[in-house]
């Protein structure tokens, strides 16, 4: 849905909370959820959908006339498509994902043909005077290749040769029908870029010159004008969970970023839990028993930890970070699980809103990005005293957002 106030922003929220691969799930999902959400959030203007496909998803999307009839149907109810999570290729909800989440990775050819297929979709949904963004894995999962140098270096670049192969076909749509299309890197903790200095480092050493080279042999342009339609068509999606996990403050993301040449594609409003830690050891037992319902099967929780001398510690997940929390150095624990985001107190934990507040206000201010979706997709593993039904919990979401953005 389109909010007017300073900026115009575009406000959805990402069907990747709603279980189902097929395209025939998806849409199945679509036809429950959104018609009925903008019934009550947005009735006479035209409402915009975030839309989560896997790959076998988009596959069966572009077959015979599935997508000509779903655009039909975007019409027929007054919505529209503007943004895609290209991130889970597979399986995503009642498995164990964990860190495959990231594979296949950039490195691979899955992964490009997987994007261009929803180059192809966004290309054809995305209204006219829109630009859309495709969301997508930070390259890879680096505790997969940071102990050998050789197969770290490789893997990021191959990835950003691969990722310039798919801005090749961005900028041919780009001439042909005048849509603009960008690739959103997400970074998030443990993926090969993690925060705002990786992001930097990527695309100054390996992104702009590698990628920036492959653009300028195969479409005959200097290597200048290459980069600059890498940074045009390549851009971060800033996942304010996922940043705060990083204990980087928000302003000094958008004005590092900025000062690269850098564009934020996305911003993705959720929020990570975090909690102060008491010296004392009964209270730490007590906050590993609230944790311990969030410490479950199916995703990566990564866990960073601050200690008193401000240095930050990593653990890979929530599950094996637990036993290490009494005998911590740590003042505080932020960890990657996306909560609800009006929730700001469950218990004795806290959530990161306040960071969402922060990014809200500032982009009333500046035009670092105008694409809103919100994504708290962890509705199935939610421990069951946060739940309510849940089209009032993205209602409720949605509500909090627009309350947080008209007040700024």
């Amino acid at each position: 849905m389109k909010i007017t106030k300073n900026n115009n922003f575009h406000l959805t929220y990402c069907s990747n909370i709603h279980p189902g691969e097929s395209w025939l799930e998806v849409f199945a999902n679509l036809e429950k959820y959104i018609p009925e959400l903008k019934s009550r959030l947005s009735p006479t203007e035209p409402f915009g959908i975030g839309l989560r496909l896997a790959d076998i998803a988009a596959k069966q999307l572009l077959q015979n006339n599935n997508l000509a009839q779903f655009q039909a149907w975007l019409t027929q109810h007054d919505l529209y498509v503007f943004t895609l999570n290209g991130f889970p290729y597979g399986g995503f909800h009642r498995q164990v994902v964990k860190d495959q989440v990231y594979a296949p990775d950039w490195s691979t050819q899955e992964r490009v043909n997987y994007t261009l297929n929803l180059v192809q979709i966004l290309a054809t949904l995305l209204p006219e005077g829109l630009d859309g963004g495709i969301s997508t894995l930070p390259l890879s999962y680096k505790p997969w290749w940071e102990k050998d140098q050789a197969t770290f270096e490789t893997v990021r670049k191959k990835s950003c040769l691969n990722i310039a192969s798919v801005v090749i076909e961005i900028i041919r749509i780009r001439e042909t029908t005048g849509k603009i299309l960008h690739i959103d890197l997400e970074p998030e903790p443990d993926g090969l870029i993690e925060n705002t200095s990786e992001v930097i480092d990527l695309y100054q050493k390996w992104l702009l010159p590698i990628g920036g080279n492959y653009l300028s042999e195969n479409l005959n342009i200097e290597q200048s004008l290459a980069e600059t339609k890498l940074l045009e068509h390549v851009r971060v999606c800033y996942d304010t969970c996922h940043f705060s996990v990083e204990y980087e403050q928000p302003k000094s993301v958008f004005a590092r970023l900025q000062s690269a040449g850098i564009k934020i594609g996305k911003i993705q409003i959720s929020a990570a839990i975090q909690v102060k830690i008491p010296a004392d050891v009964e209270k730490r037992t007590l906050i590993v028993e609230r944790l311990r319902p969030f410490a479950e099967s199916t995703y990566l929780h990564q866990v960073i930890e601050r200690r008193n001398d401000g240095t930050l510690h990593h653990y890979p997940d929530l599950i094996t970070a637990l036993p290490h929390l009494e005998q911590s150095l740590a003042e505080e624990w932020r960890t990657h699980f996306h909560v609800p985001i009006f929730i700001h107190d469950y218990q004795i934990l806290q959530s990161t809103q306040d960071d969402i507040a922060t990014v809200l206000h500032l982009l009333q201010t500046n035009n670092a990005c105008q694409h809103l979706e919100i994504e708290t997709y962890t509705w199935d593993v939610l421990p069951s005293e946060m739940k309510i039904d849940l089209l009032t919990s993205i209602q409720r979401e949605y509500e909090w957002v627009l309350k947080l953005i008209r007040n700024s």
